[in-house]
């Protein structure tokens, strides 16, 4: 199959924001695990992902009662407040990178007023690029501080429970669609947003288009979340010596199978012209990523 110039540029517009993704997650590992931010107390018990999927589900059916019956301000509430609470932790992380000797009140107060800029700066002009920058921002939060919480099984049943769980949610019920749908009016950055045409407007945008030929493409935040918390997990947990210092063999690996696997996502995507599961495809190749890893660098990651 041959791909259009237009599509070309999608393709590789997404995956330099997945990429960018994992190398900023990975980057903010150290500054989290140094001052003990985590989102579990014991990142070791195999009931984390349990609590995680259970919060998930709830959290989905939320939402789709908020979308049901149009309570736009509530839905915009809840998730600016994960958004800003994400943005803290990224802002903060970068700070003490950046700043490592500098006082933690002032960092944390820097940390939290950027984090208030850049929300108020998706809300007065939500443009497709605005969206996008802030979008690696919170999806590198969340895969760091979800990373670090999770040693390597936990976080290998989770990606395996949400790759299922995908499959169900977009081929069988369908909810996952109505989901994104519902919240693309919303303009926040919980999706990745990439035009096939200059001069496109997400601001503008009236919706998803569901087939045919589409003005731009979208990939939700999760896609980029759940597969690239298993190579912050590898970085956090694993005692292997990291290349230049940033990242051991089992990480680099569980990045590459990712991104290998995304291109096989999109390439089912263009084809059938329609929204496709993306864990299925990124979980599955994170973690044989991530296996071939631990094979090259001889460790047994259980």
């Amino acid at each position: 199959m041959k791909f259009k110039i237009g599509e070309l540029v999608v393709i590789g517009g997404i995956a330099l924001f997945l990429l960018l993704v994992q190398v900023i997650s990975l980057l903010l590992v150290p500054p989290l695990v140094g001052y003990d931010l985590r989102a579990f107390g014991n990142p070791e018990s195999v009931w984390n992902p349990i609590y995680y999927v259970v919060f998930l589900l709830l959290f989905t059916v939320v939402m789709l009662v908020i979308i049901k019956y149009k309570v736009r301000w509530l839905m915009q509430a809840i998730m600016g407040v994960a958004i800003l609470s994400t943005l803290t932790y990224v802002f903060f992380g970068i700070a003490v990178l950046v700043a490592p000797s500098a006082d933690l009140v002032v960092v944390t107060a820097v940390s939290g007023l950027a984090s208030i800029l850049l929300a108020a700066l998706i809300v007065f002009y939500p443009e497709w690029y605005v969206v996008d920058v802030v979008g690696v921002l919170v999806a590198a939060g969340a895969s760091a501080l979800f990373g670090v919480s999770l040693a390597i099984m936990p976080t290998l049943i989770l990606l395996a429970l949400l790759a299922v769980y995908d499959y169900i949610a977009v081929y069988r019920t369908k909810h996952m669609i109505r989901l994104a749908e519902g919240v693309m009016d919303l303009k926040i950055p919980i999706m990745f947003v990439m035009p096939r045409r200059w001069g496109y407007s997400f601001a503008r945008a009236g919706g998803m288009q569901k087939e045919g030929e589409k003005e731009a493409y979208f990939m939700g935040l999760g896609d980029a979340v759940m597969p690239t918390m298993l190579a912050v997990s590898a970085n956090a947990f694993l005692d292997v010596p990291r290349l230049l210092g940033f990242i051991n063999v089992p990480a680099l690996g569980s990045v590459a199978g990712t991104l290998v696997s995304y291109f096989a996502l999109m390439y089912v995507v263009v084809k059938l012209k329609k929204p496709q599961a993306g864990l299925p495809f990124l979980c599955t190749g994170s973690i044989v990523g991530f296996l071939l890893g631990c094979l090259a660098a001889g460790v047994r990651p259980f």
